[in-house]
């Protein structure tokens, strides 16, 4: 889950995901889906420096004007990417066991941040210098981790997992070591990652590590 827009890794805790806002349709929808485009690729070629309304707009072939107009500025065209990528159908795979499920979440994360360029990695580089596409990106990962806890539900249904786990701590523990090693370390891209960090992660919750302790325990 990452915002390639399908995954960008994960994220949330609510127990329910926000249903995904209206879009105008016609030619409205065309000129949105044309600019976020634009804003896309001049991200991951340029960078976040280059990334201007200017040329966006002329990358999009629409004029200034219309991008000024709606999307205000650069934090307002990173918002509404990482809004886009919220909008669609995604739920995370059942392969029938936590560790199964974690490793297929967990490649998908892997996909996103190792494909050439990554829109992925771009984004998340840029919320750092915008206020606006920050907030855009904890929406994001809020949504997808709310749309996880189903991983998690499943587990406990199965006995894999205490009831009482705490989805989030467990879907970050699982997906964070991909983060660390890809986007922070930029160590190279290792294709037994995934797996490994879910199986990591699967492990601990069988043995409770994501519940809370009984009053006056350790």
């Amino acid at each position: 889950m990452a915002p390639s827009e399908e995954v960008i890794g994960i994220s949330g805790s609510n127990s329910t995901a926000p249903a995904p806002a209206r879009r105008p349709g016609g030619r409205s929808a065309r000129v949105r889906e044309r600019v976020l485009d634009a804003v896309r690729v001049q991200l991951v070629e340029h960078g976040y420096d280059e990334l201007t309304v200017d040329a966006v707009a002329a990358r999009a072939g629409v004029h200034r004007t219309t991008v000024y107009r709606r999307w205000r500025d650069v934090g307002g065209l990173l918002a509404d990417v990482l809004d886009a990528a919220g909008d669609d159908g995604w739920r995370p795979r059942d392969t029938g066991d936590l560790a199964g499920d974690l490793t297929a979440l967990n490649q998908e994360v892997y996909a996103a941040l190792t494909e050439r360029p990554s829109v992925t990695a771009a984004l998340i580089a840029a919320s750092f210098r915008s206020a606006e596409a920050a907030d855009a990106l904890r929406r994001f990962w809020d949504d997808r981790y709310a749309r996880c806890e189903a991983v998690v539900q499943r587990a406990v249904r199965r006995g894999e997992t205490p009831a009482g786990t705490d989805a989030r701590a467990l879907l970050v523990a699982a997906t964070a070591p991909l983060y660390h090693e890809l986007v922070l370390l930029r160590t190279p891209p290792d294709p037994r990652l995934p797996g490994r960090a879910a199986r990591a992660a699967a492990g601990a919750a069988s043995a409770g590590a994501f519940t809370e302790p009984p009053a006056g325990g350790a």
